[in-house]
């Protein structure tokens, strides 16, 4: 990374701290056909740490985003990445009765580890007694950051429009939405409304907190519209949000979900250390952390000669 990538994000982040990580975390799921795994992973000293549930991209699973994940319990957070039932280690058969609701399974899965965060503790050697419960975020990134935002309030609508099950949890205080698919119904191609109709999501009642991440090249395959998609989220939630619009970034962020990843096609280091960066920031600001956290961190990319992205807020 140069020095242009250090300058959009002149805070203070302090020196990484040596990480331990666990895997897989067991937690018993009846109901879904099999046990939920996680990959827990923490500072390996510190105490009272905030928490990050992830949820991850379809097809991934709770080895993946390194980069990011590296990064955030390096400084301080502990993250714990549930494995979803799509993903391709489980290869589920496109038949499995499952299939058609993995979206609900998805959230179950997220609060699951809501739950059992008691649990997590005492698998995780040392790491007992040192979560803190009332600062926990979630984040997730493309059909993961869908999942994500059910528990923030957004709600999958009927074919009437109407808004379904409140499946928001109170326990989850803010969250982060990377490349968060936008709004159903015409905005679909006829494919996606036809497959996939939890894609209808409805912003109205997404309450909490969220700092929305969105690509100005991310041209999805299922929408007929174009990157301004991915921003929904950010223009029909109500206030208490922010958008970070990362310019020349396709759906990968410049490559988050991976160090190595083949998916990745808009490969950009300095991109990523933007992201991981910036997200820090927001969560230490929201979890209550550090106040001028975010601030600091805005107003150093807002000043940057060259920058990778901006930042509003409403």
């Amino acid at each position: 990374m140069n020095h242009a990538g250090v300058a959009t994000t002149d805070v203070t982040i302090g020196a990484p701290i040596p990480v331990i990580s666990v895997k897989p975390v067991v937690l018993p799921a009846p109901g879904r056909g099999e046990d939920l795994l996680v990959r827990v992973s923490a500072p390996a000293t510190g105490n009272e740490l905030p928490v990050i549930v992830f949820s991850h991209g379809f097809g991934e699973s709770m080895d993946g985003y390194g980069p990011l994940v590296d990064f955030w319990t390096a400084h301080g957070f502990a993250v714990i990445q549930p494995t979803h039932l799509d993903s391709r280690t489980l290869n589920l058969p496109p038949d499995d009765p499952r299939t058609p609701l993995i979206w609900r399974f998805r959230v179950e899965d997220l609060k699951r580890v809501l739950d059992g965060l008691e649990f997590v503790e005492a698998a995780v050697p040392g790491l007992g007694g040192r979560l803190d419960r009332s600062r926990v975020a979630v984040a997730g990134h493309s059909w993961g950051a869908q999942t994500a935002s059910m528990l923030l309030g957004a709600r999958v609508l009927d074919s009437a429009g109407e808004p379904g099950e409140d499946m928001s949890d109170p326990r989850i205080k803010a969250g982060v939405l990377l490349a968060l698919p936008g709004t159903g119904g015409a905005d679909l191609t006829s494919f996606a409304a036809e497959h996939f109709p939890f894609m209808n999501p409805g912003f109205a009642e997404m309450t909490t907190p969220a700092l929305v991440v969105a690509g100005d090249r991310d041209q999805s395959l299922l929408s007929v519209r174009g990157p301004d998609w991915f921003t929904d989220a950010y223009f029909l939630s109500p206030g208490g949000k922010s958008l970070l619009t990362l310019f020349g970034a396709e759906h990968s962020l410049g490559g988050i979900s991976g160090y190595n990843v083949t998916e990745t096609t808009d490969e950009n280091p300095e991109r990523v250390a933007l992201v991981r960066r910036l997200t820090w920031a927001y969560l230490r600001t929201a979890l209550g952390l550090g106040d001028s956290t975010w601030p600091a961190a805005r107003a150093a990319l807002a000043q940057a000669g060259d920058p990778l992205g901006r930042i509003e807020s409403r």
